[in-house]
């Protein structure tokens, strides 16, 4: 069954959050350089794609937390995953290692869960994340027009990262956390040339950041303005995740539920984020929020963002098994 057979029967629920996992792990410096980065000249801790690496194990087990809390999507750890973000560490010739071994890592944990469970399709998500410079906002606020990055830049740095995430064996690209929407369309751009390149239809998702209650994304753009924008691609899916909880979320899922023709995807925060960082909001709570979005048939594709557990992500899945799935308006692109 391919995954877009699957959507059409049930809700996908897609897993929670790599990095609120990870910092459940005691990791010192040394974590993040075993057998890899021994004599590298900066420090490294914090750089979570590189346990993909150094620590594996790590990585391989909170995949298979979520498989088993039902989620049906998990994500590589690869949010951090291009030249562009990992330069800021002087790992720029690591980018295709990180890439392919998160991505295997995940296709191992979802290949020996379905030989325990035969009969439950499991996916591998490819996160591209949106490197950490904007294409379309100046850094110097004394010069308007400069960038810190361009097009082309991002376009070579997402084509990097798309072909090792495709040689790990990935099911799915997920073009994440989208706060520009020229930086999602240098990413689109990149995988259809990598896709074309190598004679491939990976499904593709989507997913936009609303930064705040004005609705808008760190650019400025609407939901609809976003949705429009990405919409001549042949995507999977089109969603919203981060920055906000699941219940600011809902006016923004009820826009993309009324004009997408593709599936619709959800992960928010467990919340937001309280003096501390922290995120406060309890399964059950964040599970009866979503509840408003099933009851309006909203989702075909569930999970959690920052601060979410596999603990959230099992309430969410138990809820989602007792809905149907959002009807499409047009059928979804094979």
């Amino acid at each position: 069954m391919t995954i877009q057979e699957d959507l059409k029967k049930r809700i996908l629920v897609l897993d929670g959050a790599m990095g609120t996992m990870i910092q459940r792990h005691p990791l010192e410096e040394k974590d993040f350089r075993l057998g890899w980065f021994d004599d590298h000249n900066q420090p490294l801790k914090g750089n979570n794609d590189l346990l993909s690496l150094t620590r594996p194990e790590i990585i391989k087990s909170i995949h298979r937390e979520y498989l088993d809390a039902g989620a049906d999507i998990i994500e590589t750890n690869t949010f951090s995953g291009t030249w562009i973000a990992q330069a800021d560490y002087g790992l720029e010739k690591f980018v295709y290692d990180i890439n392919f071994h998160s991505a295997k890592i995940a296709k191992e944990a979802c290949v020996e869960y379905m030989k325990e469970f035969p009969g439950e399709n499991k996916y591998v998500a490819g996160s591209i994340g949106p490197t950490n410079r904007t294409a379309s906002i100046s850094p110097d606020v004394n010069d308007p027009g400069f960038r810190g990055i361009t097009f082309d830049e991002l376009v070579n740095a997402y084509e990097e990262q798309t072909k090792a995430l495709l040689d790990g064996g990935v099911d799915i690209l997920l073009v994440e956390t989208v706060f520009d929407t020229l930086n999602a369309k240098a990413a689109l751009f990149a995988i259809d040339n990598v896709l074309v390149e190598r004679g491939l239809n990976t499904p593709i998702m989507v997913s936009g950041t609303i930064t705040d209650q004005s609705g808008r994304t760190l650019t400025g753009q609407t939901t609809e303005s976003f949705l429009i924008s990405i919409s001549h691609m042949p995507l999977l899916s089109v969603g919203l995740n981060c920055a906000l909880g699941a219940e600011m979320m809902r006016p923004y899922l009820q826009i993309l539920n009324e004009k997408s023709e593709f599936a619709v995807s959800a992960h928010p925060n467990a919340g937001l984020p309280n003096e501390f960082g922290e995120y406060d909001e309890t399964p059950e709570l964040m599970a009866e929020q979503i509840k408003r979005f099933l009851d309006e048939g909203l989702m075909n594709i569930i999970g959690g963002c920052c601060g979410t557990t596999p603990e959230h992500i099992k309430a969410i899945a138990d809820l989602a098994k007792e809905y149907e799935p959002r009807t499409f308006n047009f059928p979804l692109i094979q």
